[in-house]
């Protein structure tokens, strides 16, 4: 039995769920129109280039978890969910899980995006763990602060070593499939890293590694 860890967006989905989700908050008039998308552009653009500052983005991005109440947040979730996430599933994607599910494998995804975002998405591949940002729940009510270390870069690695610690697995076999080279630190730890629909530095080093590079789009 291995570990088969999946990057969600722009991995298992057709786009990025955390921007998606900024939008989606812009288009339902929750948040400041013109500045939160012009700001949810920049950040976007900043992450794709290596360059984001997580922690003065989670400070935009969770504010609107803190603004509003759990109630209000779900339902929104829920319409996002149906209106935004399915129609970017992957059936190849799909496949892929199944695949390692069937071999009896552990699956678990990690990405950057909150898991109030992504807990939905994941649960929807049928996948039963999922190591992402934590946003602080206290009483009810989330706080814009983050609980614990924010999943991302190498943060990706501390938070996946805690894991390993608390159920006794190991990467030994380890898979791990990642579009993008924010996920380097991680891809060099597996034993077999994929890059998947990457984009062009983890594209380059992929090759220049002999990773495989595989698509998972329809």
């Amino acid at each position: 039995m291995s570990l088969a860890i999946f990057d969600l967006d722009n991995t298992l989905l057709a786009d990025d769920s955390d921007y998606l989700w900024g939008q989606f908050l812009v288009d339902q008039g929750i948040v400041d129109g013109e500045y939160y998308q012009q700001e949810n552009e920049r950040f976007y653009q900043e992450y794709k280039e290596g360059k984001l500052d997580i922690n003065e983005f989670l400070k935009f991005s969770l504010k609107p978890l803190a603004d509003n109440s759990l109630e209000d947040l779900q339902n929104w979730r829920a319409q996002f969910m149906i209106n935004v996430i399915q129609p970017i599933l992957l059936k190849p994607a799909q496949a892929l899980v199944k695949k390692h599910h069937d071999r009896g494998d552990t699956l678990l995804v990690i990405t950057a995006t909150n898991s109030f975002v992504t807990a939905p998405i994941v649960k929807s591949y049928g996948i039963p763990n999922l190591l992402a940002t934590t946003p602080e729940l206290i009483g009810g009510q989330f706080t814009g602060k983050v609980d614990g270390t924010p999943c991302f870069q190498e943060g990706k690695v501390t938070r996946l070593e805690q894991w390993l610690q608390k159920t006794g697995l190991s990467l030994e076999n380890s898979y791990f499939y990642s579009d993008s080279h924010n996920d380097l630190p991680l891809l060099k730890l597996v034993t077999h890293p994929v890059a998947v629909n990457p984009d062009d530095t983890l594209k380059q080093h992929a090759e220049n590694s002999a990773w495989p590079i595989i698509s998972l789009r329809d």
